[in-house]
């Protein structure tokens, strides 16, 4: 490529602009943000060929800023193996531009996706790898190493480890103080480690303890988080079903429905599949074939 000026202001541009993408996020979900995003992350790339010294590196962290983001909204959309991708090219960013946050960052990025397949044992270890530099890492980093070794724990079947973890990340939220633009779900989102408490509770059957987080997380998530709104709403259900209330969980999953045919969020067709398997004891009853009517245009739309 021929070789291009390439000003330092540019990477406070891109850095600015990544606040932006993810309110987007919550608002619009990831099909609409995909293009834009990747596309933007190109450009950068393409800069960063002509870049030299200072410039060079902050382009490369906004880079692997935004492949992250890129991999989060494919894994939100449902596709995997762009998301595993996306999460690659975020490590490869963040070990060029030799920033350990970033570098731990990008680890933890793995972690989600292995969460998502359900490996726990490699959850657990990705984000153990990340804590042996606990020293050099920012606390938000550590948060989210932390909360998201929680899910490996919950995937293990390990309430315990789960609880420890998320009250050590717990006890780090006040430190958050770092003006980096990458990661600040912690900051940007109500309640977020009991979201992740909550979460994990469902995984572990806990279903009365998970509903009980749920009614406090929701009182606190704002209605234009729709896509938050229904993930969390269809995790609701579910723990409604758990503690043998399947009246509740269908009249929840009725808002979930329509959240989710407006997004196309496929995380949140997944948990409506979870419901859907948690309601099995009451299938052929009035209540499961309302879930099934309920639950129909997600499934068209699938």
């Amino acid at each position: 490529m021929a070789p291009q000026h390439v000003d330092p202001a540019l990477v406070d541009y891109f850095q600015q602009q990544l606040e932006g993408h993810y309110r987007a996020d919550m608002f619009l979900g990831p099909h609409d943000l995909i293009g834009t995003v990747s596309a933007q992350y190109q450009l950068i790339d393409k800069l960063v060929r002509s870049a030299k010294g200072e410039t060079r590196r902050g382009l490369l962290r906004a880079g692997a800023a935004y492949a992250a983001l890129v991999g989060w909204l494919y894994q939100d959309a449902g596709d995997m193996d762009g998301a595993a991708f996306w999460r690659g090219v975020t490590q490869e960013i963040a070990v060029r531009s030799r920033d350990p946050h970033l570098i731990g960052y990008s680890l933890v990025n793995q972690a989600q996706v292995r969460t998502d397949l359900g490996d726990g044992h490699a959850v657990v270890e990705l984000c153990e790898a990340v804590l042996d530099d606990a020293d050099r890492l920012v606390p938000k980093v550590r948060i989210m190493a932390m909360q998201q070794q929680a899910h490996g724990a919950s995937l293990t079947g390990e309430r315990r480890a789960v609880d420890q973890l998320l009250d050590q990340a717990d006890r780090l939220l006040p430190s958050v103080d770092d003006d980096l633009p990458w990661g600040n779900a912690c900051r940007r989102t109500p309640g977020y480690l009991e979201v992740q408490r909550a979460t994990c509770y469902g995984r572990l059957g806990l279903g009365a303890e998970a509903g009980s987080l749920w009614t406090q997380v929701l009182a606190e998530v704002p209605e234009s988080a729709r896509r938050d709104r229904g993930v969390y709403m269809a995790r609701q259900a579910t723990a409604a079903a758990a503690a043998r209330e399947p009246d509740q969980a269908v009249e929840i999953a009725r808002t979930v429905a329509t959240i989710a045919v407006e997004t196309r969020s496929a995380r949140m067709r997944r948990e409506l599949v979870t419901l859907e398997r948690a309601m099995r004891p009451w299938h052929d009853a009035p209540v499961g074939r309302g879930l099934t009517e309920i639950l129909a245009p997600v499934t068209e739309g699938s």
